[in-house]
């Protein structure tokens, strides 16, 4: 079990993660609600926020996970400004594995960002975490989300039918799986 970051990551000149912190619950509200109607295709939490508050009370959530060692959530931030997120589901100590979710606003679509953010979860999850398994669960119909694991060495490992529900009809999941001696290779 290692060290969570205290403030964020840096990737690289232009891009870091940052822990979620509510001194900017409302710059992610802004863009969570700016991207609502794209997010909303895949993701299945928009209607739970749909205020400030909602933000600030999902930023607590993440601070009762990394208190309880069970990872954390950051924003993805891109020449100063928040583009998107990028955290772990809650780690699973028992079988050394996590799940990984993100998303990313249109506009800062297209400029590699959470496949740069990915690597760095998954070297922090393998490196420091000490964790054996990264996976990946996308809907099998989102292209650019599912390229996003196949890209960064992922194997397929099957699909969970019907696996979530978005709002008014069920999606199949794609689940992708990467072990540390796959990704040290």
């Amino acid at each position: 079990m290692g060290n969570t970051p205290t403030i964020g990551i840096r990737i690289d000149g232009d891009t870091e993660l940052r822990l979620h912190q509510e001194s900017y619950a409302q710059e992610l509200f802004d863009l969570i609600d700016q991207n609502r109607q794209y997010l909303r295709e895949w993701l299945p939490w928009l209607d739970f926020e749909t205020s400030v508050e909602d933000t600030r009370e999902y930023i607590k959530s993440t601070f009762k996970q990394f208190g309880n060692n069970e990872g954390f959530q950051t924003g993805i931030w891109y020449r100063g400004q928040i583009a998107g997120s990028i955290g772990y589901h809650p780690i699973d100590w028992n079988n050394r594995k996590v799940e990984i979710g993100y998303w990313i606003s249109r506009s800062f679509q297209g400029k590699g960002l959470v496949t740069k953010a990915c690597k760095t979860m998954i070297s922090y999850a393998f490196d420091v975490y000490g964790l054996n398994k990264v996976e990946i669960h996308c809907a099998t119909e989102n292209r650019r989300s599912c390229a996003i694991p196949e890209r960064l060495g992922f194997k397929q490992e099957g699909v969970l039918r019907q696996g979530e529900w978005l709002y008014d009809h069920f999606v199949d999941l794609a689940v992708y799986g990467l072990l540390a001696s796959e990704w040290h290779e």
